[in-house]
This record gives structure tokens, C-alpha cells and sequence, in this order.
């Protein structure tokens, strides 16, 4: 069939060539993303990876990014449906959870580690599924606290407290000052767990044995649950119950609250406007903002960092494009314009990216630098994070039995029994 005629015949000419028009076999892959806490981070998967990509690759990159609390349901939806963004952002161990659904993508997930120094050993376990990577790592969000060095002087602590009793005195100190501790215990995807897991660990409190056997109803867990609804009282900003990732950012941003666990994009946001965002005494904010690993509790000190994952899906019909894009994303020169913007809140999952020359300009964010190489325990400890320690992440058991006691709706006691019961729910 000659063009012309093709052409004039519109769709009944398509249906008769039976070939699409060029228009419509775009190698176009569609990314779902979170709404960055670092905007600038989105801006440059939009408007520097998009237009080099196609130019690279000749792949039309659609970027769409949501709130990650979100990221769950849409992902479970289009696995569903099969239909959906050829590349999922799943959050933590999720590529545990929908395994069954993702490409294989060992063969990047070994060229990318061979190259640059080895992929971290958290990122490792939280991606690969029966022996195949399931999903590939993308960064890591490492959540520390980021607390005013003058209001901490105030009260005596010149540096931030080792353990969590001493954390609990000064807490108190700061409250009595109007400046309280700020912590979101909400059903939320990162602050919250971030902080209840670690407080379980470092108090020796932990969801399974290393046989998967729930044994999260303890003496450990106990001890931990009485002292957050004690540090909860005496020390923080009791609001926190009803906040999700945002609030902490906005009442550390607005002077509300002293210390908070999270990522550094409170450093950054002040950092990138000096400002807008200032002390008491009008001096640039980001200059009193100083960040450490959570306290020491009798069991040690232990931290979680909140990993970004993305999943090749197998219901794509773009799968080779998707593999390509994060093929080409990965290189060190094409993911540094990303990793800089990031200025510290984000890390790459390998090694390499410790190395770089940008953490000479952020002083401050120094605890971030390795934070990932540090990490030793996951979501479902002392088990494995599989689907069912996914499974129990999403629906915040940890976090909610920290809720219940702190609220009062239930007694600690109470509150341990019933988390317990809960886990058993999904590992029966």
C-alpha cells in the first residue's frame, strides 16, 4: 500500500496494512516513582535524563512520580490489571512481595556491581529472590537524627546523647524549653519505621528467630514499648501520632520541635534556602542543623535505611527498553547528575559513590556518607525480609504496637500481645 493512500484511508488504511503508525511504536518506557523529598531530584529524571536518554537511546522516557504511601496500591493494581509504568518503584523489601511479578535482571545487577566496588549487602538481600535479582537497587535513604545544636547546648548536651536514657533526660530538658522531640508514630512509610524497629532492635526486641517462629512477644519488647510510652510523655511532641513523612520536616523547618529521625532532606531544604529558612536569631538555619545514628540501647545501636528499589515488570511490553534505560541510568556519568542534586539524602546502593568529591562540600552530612555500608538488620530480623516481613512492614505492626501504648488506647502489655498475635496472622 503506497503512503498516499495510506494516508487518505486513515484507520481502515491502518487495519488493511495491519501495521500501527510510527507514532504509536514509540520505544517509550514509563517509570512510577515517589514524589522525591528532594524536588530537584525529579527534576533531573525530567528534564536532563528524559531529552539525553532519547537521545542516547532513542527511548521516550515518561516520568510520573505519587506520594510513596501510594506506591502499594498502584503497584498491586497494575500487577492485577496487567497493565501499567514498565518500571515500579518499590520501597524496602517489597521486591520480596511481588517477585513473581518482576523481570529477571541479574545479568545488570551483576555488571553494575562488578564495576563500581560491589553493591551494598542490605541492598543485595532486599533484591534478590531465589538466587535471581528480582528488582534492581536505586539508592538509599539513610534516616538519622537531625537535630539544633544550640537548643541541645541550652540544655547541656554538647554533644547529641549516646543511650536512650540519656536521650530521654535531655528530651525532657527540650520539652520544658517549648523545643520537644519530633517523631511521627502514623501509619507512614519511612520515619515511623525507621524509628520503631531500630528502638525494637536496640532494646533486643525482634519480629522472628532465625527459623521465621514469631517471637516478637518479649521481655526485649516489653522493656522497649514502656520506655517509648515514658520518652513519648516526657519528651516529644505528642501530636506526632497523627503525622505522616511531611510534618516532622515542616515542624523542624517551622522551629517547632528539636530533633526528629530522618532522612537529611531537612538539611538540604534549608541548605538550598538559607533565606527562607532561618534561627531564632536570623542566622541561616542549615548552619544549627547537626545529625547522628539513633541512641545505644542495651542491645547496641541499630538504624534502618529506607531503600528504593526498582522492579522491571513482567507485564511490560517494553521490557527491553526498561532494562536498557536503567542500564544506561546506572553509569556513574549519567547517575551522578542525580546523586549530586541529592547533596547527601539520597546514596547510591555501591560502593563507588563513597568515593565521590561532593561529600568534601557537605561537612555536615558526613553521617550520611556511610551510613549504608553500616546497616546491618532488615525488616523481619532475625529472619529473612521476604514477603511476609514485607507483608508486616505495610501494614505497621511494629509501628502501630509503639501507637497503641503511647496513645494509651492500650497498655503496653496489651499492645505487645496484640502485635504478636498480628504477626502471627502472616507468618502461620
Amino acid at each position: 500500500m503506497k503512503r498516499r493512500d495510506l494516508l487518505k484511508a486513515g484507520i481502515a488504511g491502518i487495519l488493511v496494512s495491519r501495521q500501527a503508525p510510527v507514532f504509536a511504536q514509540a520505544n517509550t518506557v514509563h517509570i512510577l516513582r515517589w514524589n522525591d523529598f528532594v524536588p530537584a531530584a525529579d527534576k533531573v529524571l525530567r528534564e536532563v535524563f528524559a531529552p539525553e536518554v532519547q537521545k542516547a537511546l532513542g527511548i521516550k522516557l515518561n516520568v510520573e512520580t505519587i506520594n510513596a504511601n501510594d506506591l502499594p496500591a498502584r503497584a498491586t493494581a497494575a500487577i492485577q490489571s496487567g497493565s501499567g509504568p514498565d518500571i515500579i518503584l518499590l520501597l524496602n523489601n517489597y521486591p520480596h512481595l511481588y517477585a513473581s511479578a518482576g523481570v529477571d535482571v541479574s545479568a545488570l545487577a551483576d555488571e553494575v556491581g562488578k564495576a563500581q566496588g560491589g553493591i551494598y549487602a542490605p541492598a543485595v538481600r532486599l533484591n534478590k529472590v531465589g538466587g535471581k535479582w528480582v528488582s534492581m537497587p536505586w539508592s538509599l535513604v539513610p534516616s538519622l537524627v537531625a537535630y539544633r545544636k544550640s537548643w541541645f547546648d541550652e540544655v547541656g548536651a554538647k554533644s547529641f546523647p549516646k543511650t536512650w536514657q540519656e536521650y530521654l533526660a535531655t528530651g525532657k530538658k527540650l520539652k520544658a524549653n517549648k523545643h520537644p522531640i519530633g517523631q511521627t508514630l502514623g501509619n507512614t512509610f519511612g520515619d515511623a519505621p525507621t524509628f520503631t524497629y531500630p528502638l525494637l532492635w536496640s532494646f533486643g526486641g525482634q519480629e522472628v528467630d532465625g527459623k521465621g517462629k514469631v517471637v516478637l512477644n518479649s521481655k526485649a519488647t516489653l522493656q522497649s514499648v514502656k520506655f517509648m510510652v515514658q520518652f513519648w510523655k516526657d519528651a516529644c511532641d505528642e501530636g506526632g501520632l497523627a503525622w505522616d513523612d511531611s510534618n516532622n520536616n515542616r515542624s523542624f523547618l517551622s522551629g517547632d520541635i528539636s530533633a526528629t529521625v530522618n532522612g537529611a532532606s531537612i538539611y538540604v531544604a534549608a541548605l538550598n534556602a538559607p533565606d527562607k529558612f532561618k534561627t531564632e536569631k536570623g542566622e541561616p538555619l542549615h548552619t544549627d542543623i547537626l545529625h547522628s545514628p539513633l541512641p545505644a540501647g542495651p542491645n547496641g545501636v541499630h538504624n534502618y535505611h529506607t531503600a528504593h528499589n526498582h522492579m522491571v515488570m513482567k507485564y511490560s511490553k517494553n521490557q527491553k527498553g526498561a532494562i536498557e534505560f536503567l542500564r544506561w541510568a546506572h553509569k556513574p556519568e549519567n547517575l551522578e547528575k542525580w546523586i549530586v542534586v541529592q547533596k547527601g539524602y539520597a546514596v547510591g546502593t555501591t560502593k563507588v559513590w563513597e568515593k565521590h568529591p561532593m561529600w568534601k562540600d557537605y561537612p555536615v552530612m558526613a553521617p550520611f556518607k556511610t551510613a549504608a555500608a553500616g546497616q546491618s538488620r532488615l525488616m523481619g530480623h532475625a529472619g529473612e525480609p521476604n514477603g511476609k516481613a514485607a507483608e508486616a512492614w505495610n501494614k505497621f505492626i511494629v509501628t502501630v504496637m509503639y501507637a497503641q501504648a503511647c496513645s494509651g488506647k492500650m497498655t503496653p502489655e496489651e499492645s505487645v500481645k496484640w502485635a504478636a498475635g498480628e504477626l502471627g496472622k502472616i507468618y502461620t
